[in-house]
């Protein structure tokens, strides 16, 4: 199960830094020209969300741990119940 939670938030980091290469490598063309874009980013980056709702900047490594923290956290709630359906078949 520690594997597959630390799977959880390499998943989590790789987002992270997926949408960082993209903001880096489409730097001109700023990621709010696009609102479908941006509502992805949002729901795959909660940290995003909260910088905006509670007005404080984050940066770029924070951002890292906390997304991989944030999907860590999801793959526990969803690999826990998974583990104990498995074994009660």
């Amino acid at each position: 199960m520690k594997i597959r939670i630390a799977l959880w938030a390499f998943a989590g980091l790789l987002i992270a830094v997926g949408w960082w290469l993209y903001i880096t490598t489409t730097a001109p063309t700023p990621i709010t020209s696009a609102p479908m874009l941006w509502n992805i980013a949002r729901f795959s980056c909660p940290i995003v969300l909260a910088g905006f709702y509670f007005h404080f900047g984050v940066s770029v490594y924070l951002t890292f741990f906390a997304n991989a923290a944030t999907y860590a956290l999801i793959g526990l709630m969803v690999e826990g119940p998974r583990r104990q359906l498995h074994h009660a078949k």
